[in-house]
């Protein structure tokens, strides 16, 4: 029976008798959300992305990703930042548990950091390994990022899961590598901290 409507599906779309609306059923917003972006068919993407009451700019594919993940990974920074303003989410995970401050860490993209730590992402989530973006970072030897995320005010001191070792501790066991620990020794976070009202 499924495979004879297909046949008569893909009879009607040759035929071009289908409105495109009806081609459309089978795939939610958000697996189109997905395709467009990885396609770089940016029309589509801003299509869905502002159509009145779509949810589409969180939502996460079969693969894990969101459209965040995508174009993190494609280092867009352009579409980084419409993402974010149009509120995506950066704490969402993938399959591995990989914000996009993660990914963004791992394949040294500093400018999404910085624009990522701009806008309030956690700074301190982990994924399934229990790695943080600033453990990533001082693990794929990336000294703007650590900077970044050090000035943002990331925990140099939360250990994963993997090795029960944090950022300052990776960074003491590469001895090709001393600025990394400098760099956690020295710098302090620029985060201004709330203001608490006086001890009674």
């Amino acid at each position: 029976m499924r495979r004879w409507m297909k046949l008569a599906t893909a009879a009607a779309l040759a035929a071009g008798s289908v409105p495109v609306v009806a081609q459309q059923l089978n795939q939610s917003d958000g697996e189109r959300l997905l395709e467009a972006v990885a396609k770089s068919d940016g029309g589509t993407a801003v299509q869905i992305i502002e159509a009145p009451g779509s949810r589409a700019v969180n939502y996460r594919g079969y693969q894990g990703d969101t459209a965040l993940h995508i174009v993190t990974r494609q280092r867009n920074l352009t579409w980084v930042k419409y993402l974010l303003g149009r509120n995506a989410d950066p704490n969402i995970g993938d399959r591995n548990g990989d914000t996009a401050l993660i990914l963004a860490a791992r394949i040294g993209f500093p400018e999404a950091v910085e624009y990522m730590t701009a806008v309030g992402a956690n700074l301190d989530a982990a994924n399934r390994q229990g790695e943080t973006a600033l453990i990533v970072a001082v693990q794929q030897r990336q000294p703007k990022i650590v900077q970044l995320l050090l000035q943002a005010g990331a925990d140099p001191d939360k250990p994963d899961h993997a090795a029960g070792l944090s950022a300052r501790d990776y960074a003491k066991r590469d001895s090709r590598n001393p600025d990394l620990l400098k760099l956690i020794e020295t710098i302090k976070s620029t985060k201004k901290k709330s203001v608490a009202g006086p001890k009674l």
